[in-house]
């Protein structure tokens, strides 16, 4: 893999434009995708699940099956993003989301609801169209800079999202309302994306194809890539584990209660409501000081954050540490994609992301289904003990195999 050059890393004269577009787009998709988080699992028993070992399983397979189909095709979007332009996918994914989403909405039984998420999968990959489109827009001395707001709006809209979407489910009633309304914030995502992001994209004129196979090669032989990737895997395993068992978890402590959708919205969104604070303080600090030494401190925070969450003995203290949590949790990403695009040229950055993200999705798909298989057969509070292990298997990793720089 060639070298990243200052020429190609200048960024486009639109770049704040587009950052400030995208950051629009991120919170109103993150909003869309969390909107039904505190909800599948309370849904499930509508369409047919009957026991609490199949809810657990049903919930972590659910959740896995839209990263895995993402994890498979992820490689060939990136291609295509590098080839026609990274605006098209990202409209591409949001479109897709919406559609996928609604037609959950109408599913009738649990197999309905997996094929509408693995469609969802196949032709979704937001995050990563969203990254690729931002690295290559953005100078690379503000790359740390741009991920992290880009994180914040992602996460401000992870805040509201579970909050609105519990909400509107024990107002109305109704479980499946919130897929119909997730699906219309992705059609405006859509509509924001389309109206008002800037793209500065030349079409490669006979640019070689590159393999999958051949890019992973390229990767291999970066300095310190395949940590970050592994990375990736390690850290959205054990932080996707729990998602979808935290409402489960919530009804555990507190028992059946009217408001039981709204609790478990809260305690997701807590963490999302942490992070809009501190992501831009720990992704300016990789800037500065080293996107390394601000990696090891996100890491370390969210694995010391997740442990007693394990030992939960009211609802207000799960709060409370689903909070700690989210000081650290949300700035793995962006500081480790920020790494990786600094060590990759901008031209083939949609290739690049198209690969690691799979990494990413792979830790997505195994996470919810780890989970899901653990609560069923050890218990809930497992799911997080397992979960701080392999944070700090991530730390001990990026300690010892993560070269560091520091500045741009």
């Amino acid at each position: 893999m060639t070298q990243p050059t200052a020429e190609a890393d200048d960024g486009s004269p639109h770049w704040q434009r587009t950052l400030m577009a995208m950051v629009a787009v991120q919170l109103v998709m993150s909003l869309s995708f969390t909107f039904v988080s505190p909800i599948l699992p309370l849904f499930l028993p509508e369409v047919g699940v009957a026991n609490d070992r199949q809810l657990y399983l049903w919930t972590g397979a659910l959740a896995a099956i839209t990263s895995l189909m993402a994890a498979l095709v992820s490689p060939m979007w990136g291609r295509m993003a590098d080839r026609h332009g990274r605006k098209l996918m990202v409209l591409r994914s949001c479109f897709a989301i919406a559609i996928c989403t609604a037609l959950m909405g109408l599913a009738q039984n649990v197999w309905h609801l997996l094929g509408a998420r693995t469609l969802m999968g196949a032709f979704a990959g937001f995050s990563a169209a969203s990254v690729i489109l931002i690295s290559t827009q953005v100078p690379r001395s503000k790359l740390g800079y741009a991920l992290g707001l880009m994180s914040s709006g992602q996460l401000i809209g992870s805040l509201l999202g579970p909050v609105f979407g519990g909400a509107l489910a024990d107002l109305t009633q109704s479980y499946r309302l919130p897929f119909f309304a997730s699906g219309a914030l992705s059609v405006a995502a859509t509509l924001l994306c389309w109206w008002t992001v800037p793209e500065a994209f030349t079409k490669p004129e006979n640019k070689p194809k590159t393999s999958v196979s051949a890019a992973f090669r390229q990767l291999a032989g970066v300095p310190g890539m395949m940590v970050l990737v592994t990375v990736l895997f390690l850290s959205q395993f054990a932080i996707q584990a729990v998602q979808p068992i935290v409402a489960l978890y919530v009804q555990n402590i507190v028992g059946d209660q009217p408001n039981l959708a709204t609790l478990g919205g809260v305690a997701l969104s807590v963490t999302g409501l942490a992070g809009v604070v501190a992501v831009p303080l720990l992704t300016r600090t990789g800037d500065r000081f080293g996107e390394k030494t601000a990696l090891m401190i996100a890491i370390a925070g969210a694995a010391l954050a997740t442990a007693p969450q394990a030992f939960a003995g009211s609802y207000w203290g799960f709060v409370v540490e689903r909070f700690s949590l989210g000081l650290f949790v949300g700035s793995i990403v962006p500081i480790t994609n920020a790494l990786i695009a600094k060590v990759t040229p901008a031209s083939e950055r949609g290739m690049t992301f198209g690969v690691t993200s799979s990494a990413y999705f792979l830790g997505n798909s195994l996470g919810p289904a780890s989970g899901g298989v653990i609560a069923a057969y050890a218990g809930l509070p497992w799911v997080f003990v397992v979960t701080t292990v392999m944070l700090l298997a991530g730390f001990a990793w990026v300690a010892a195999a993560v070269p560091g720089r520091k500045g741009p």
